[in-house]
């Protein structure tokens, strides 16, 4: 065999389990690389049409932002106006905030290509607390369509529109359906997602370091807030938006768990 032949062999191998790789998975429980990149980009394409359809009713946004504020200054927690002045009076501060609150999908993308890739044993159950956020707020966000401060609540300055990376057209148009989604904030929501994510996989191994993933979240809230673009109560929200998915993804394991059980045993019967 000629060595023209031989390197043609060792292509087509290593073609051929790359392409086993990507389709069937591999092993440590790993799902298949493309079929997860494929479900996933349906999920949230269909979440994004979704959540742009929601809370168009301007009126009842309103109505709902005002009575949220009332509830806010009732608990005393009616701290955005002043949150917002702060971060006004610290321009160098600003720019930064923006970042953050933009480029924080890289960190999305970028925690759950790190848990498939060296945590496949808990990767499973953070993609799936993700999908159940995904599909548990779409009811809310149309049931109680919710103005953001910058809209809603006056002196609130929309820093987000005056200092965009993307230019802020959409950020000023209040008829925009995302804009009118802010209970609860998902810049928060998928911020406790990643530290959530960062900690199932290290707090074994790095109990310590799985910690500090949560400082992330934190700096998010702290953006939202002074930005202009959502309330305390909103941040709550978040919190429990986050702990009902991760209670209803161990609810569903366990039930599948039993299902499998109760197959093997009726197999081997």
């Amino acid at each position: 065999m000629s060595p023209r032949e031989v390197a043609a062999g060792r292509l087509s191998r290593l073609v051929a389990r790359a392409r086993s790789v990507a389709l069937a998975g591999r092993m440590g429980g790993r799902p298949a690389p493309l079929v997860e990149v494929a479900g996933l980009l349906l999920v949230i394409l269909l979440f994004a049409r979704l959540h742009a359809a929601a809370g168009n009713d301007t009126a009842a946004a309103t109505a709902n932002a005002l009575a949220l504020q009332s509830m806010e200054r009732a608990l005393h927690l009616d701290i955005a106006l002043s949150a917002n002045q702060w971060l006004t009076e610290h321009p160098a501060l600003i720019q930064p905030a923006v970042y953050y609150y933009r480029l924080y999908y890289l960190v999305v993308i970028g925690v759950l290509v790190w848990v498939f890739v060296r945590h496949a044993a808990v990767y499973a159950k953070v993609r799936w607390t993700l999908v159940a956020m995904l599909v548990l707020v779409l009811p809310v966000y149309w049931a109680v369509p919710m103005s953001p401060p910058r809209f809603a609540l006056p002196g609130v300055v929309d820093i987000i529109a005056e200092h965009d990376l993307l230019g802020g057209h959409a950020s000023r148009e209040i008829g925009n359906g995302q804009n009118l989604t802010a209970m609860p904030s998902m810049h928060v929501g998928w911020s406790l997602w990643c530290a959530y994510a960062v900690w199932s996989a290290l707090r074994v191994s790095h109990p310590r370091p799985a910690l500090l993933a949560w400082i992330f979240p934190l700096g998010m809230v702290a953006v939202v807030l002074t930005t202009g673009n959502h309330y305390v109560l909103d941040i709550a929200g978040s919190v429990v938006l986050l702990i009902v998915s991760i209670a209803v993804v161990s609810v569903w394991g366990r039930l599948a768990e039993r299902r499998r059980t109760a197959a093997t045993d009726a197999a081997q019967a």
